[in-house]
């Protein structure tokens, strides 16, 4: 099957300080032959098998299957083609977070079916509740919902064929205040103990933020139910492997989270925004810790979920998202379907040579007057058509992920040139931080 190409989009973010932070996207290629043979109905069987050496690999319905996914989020996330897109580019499998995403419907079908559809197996996230979102683990009545609501889950859930996994809570060691975290892991331990009675039939993860030898020990003292650690991790995602086996892991695993340096590990500006990294720099970076997960631990690690099939405000609008909001792919996606199949899109993101304003990483006064300018190559010799827009800082900034709201944009302070590689801008007259983006598309 083949669909239509998106006109592929160059995004460049800067702060004004105008820093360079240039995304594309670029869509068009082939669904690769189904991975997944069982019919709508009929159950998944999934294990994690160990050899006598010691070394560990995922069975799927018998057959060994290894984890090329991505985190997927709901709505207009999965919209657009998305998930086909997925399949398209080589991936197998998606990661949700909570029940929400899998009740939502894609295409018209419940997520579930249309996955299965595609050949995409599903780690299905159900989400541990945290106490900094005022969870008490020392309310029983809490507790107790909590566990009702997981048995309800899994009755309804482990006989669908795309299910591949339990994904029993996120970084729940993590921004956790006045909790001691063997009160969680022991709650976990518990959890996963139901979901093991009710359905033996699909291992069970939980998933913790980069590798720390206080979390590791915590588990192996108070959470003998687990079967696969995840490991969320952005900067370090490339050596995940390697800490473990120091501290200790000798248990399989699953890069849960990986792509581009996190916010809270990039350089900042004078004023302490976080610069994010031009497009190819993030390709690269997410391609690397892919291929390095991969290639480093066979034997222990089971694969990969790709950090985030979808849009997400978290800083700025593109640090981590591979889409746009209106659905389009960024060069992250290239480079994954690269990552997983050995071959470009046919249609690939437009290149950024430069980005240029005499205002970048500087200070300057309300109301003044500069410019930026950009240019793109498109390397199938598309013309490029462009957007720009100036928005504050973001000021809604968070924690572990917690949904931000998006900054206020300033469509008046752009004088002239909208539509063109060269704008005319002013400075906003409220003084604060603000970022210059522009998106170039190619069709």
């Amino acid at each position: 099957m083949s669909f239509p190409a998106k006109s592929p989009l160059l995004r460049m973010v800067a702060c004004i300080s105008i820093a360079s932070s240039l995304s594309a996207c670029a869509a068009g290629a082939s669904t690769p032959d189904s991975e997944l043979n069982s019919p709508v109905g009929k159950g998944s069987r999934v294990e994690v098998q160990e050899s006598p050496q010691g070394r560990f690999r995922l069975l799927h319905n018998g057959e060994p299957y290894q984890v090329r996914g991505a985190g997927t989020g709901s709505g207009v996330a999965l919209g657009g083609g998305n998930l086909e897109l997925l399949a398209a580019s080589g991936g197998n499998s998606i990661r949700t977070w909570g029940l929400r995403q899998l009740e939502q419907l894609v295409d018209g079908k419940p997520l579930l079916d249309r996955a299965h559809e595609l050949g995409i197996t599903v780690a299905a996230g159900f989400w541990v509740r945290h106490v900094r979102h005022g969870f008490d683990y020392s309310d029983a009545t809490q507790v107790e919902a909590q566990r009702e609501e997981l048995r309800t889950a899994v009755l309804k859930y482990k006989d669908h064929p795309a299910l591949l996994l339990w994904s029993l809570g996120n970084e729940m060691e993590a921004f956790e205040p006045n909790v001691e975290g063997r009160v969680i892991w022991q709650e976990l331990n518990h959890l996963a103990g139901i979901i093991k009675a009710l359905d033996p039939h699909h291992p069970v993860m939980t998933v913790i933020a980069g590798v720390k030898p206080a979390t590791l020990q915590d588990i192996q003292d108070y959470y003998p139910n687990i079967d696969i650690l995840g490991v969320n991790s952005y900067g370090g995602a490339p050596l995940v492997g390697r800490n473990l086996v120091a501290q200790g892991w000798n248990r399989p695993y699953l890069l849960t989270e990986f792509g581009v340096t996190g916010t809270w590990e990039a350089r900042l500006t004078p004023w302490g925004a976080p610069i994010e990294a031009d497009p190819s720099s993030k390709a690269a970076e997410t391609y690397t810790a892919y291929t390095m997960d991969r290639d480093d631990n066979v034997g222990r690690s089971l694969g990969s979920y790709v950090f985030f099939w979808g849009h997400k405000q978290e800083a700025t609008a593109t640090w981590f998202g591979m889409f746009l909001p209106t659905g389009e792919k960024l060069p992250r996606v290239d480079a994954m379907a690269y990552a997983w199949t050995g071959e470009w899109p046919e249609n690939r993101a437009p290149k950024l040579n430069s980005l240029d304003s005499p205002v970048a990483f500087n200070k300057v006064r309300p109301g003044a007057a500069s410019y930026a300018e950009v240019d793109c190559a498109d390397r199938e010799g598309d013309p490029l058509r462009y957007l720009w827009d100036i928005r504050a800082e973001s000021s809604d900034r968070r924690v572990g992920g917690d949904p931000e709201a998006a900054p206020p944009s300033f469509p008046e302070a752009i004088q002239k040139g909208q539509g063109t590689p060269r704008i005319e801008f002013t400075a906003p007259r409220r003084a604060g931080a603000y970022r210059v983006f522009v998106t170039a598309f190619d069709g």
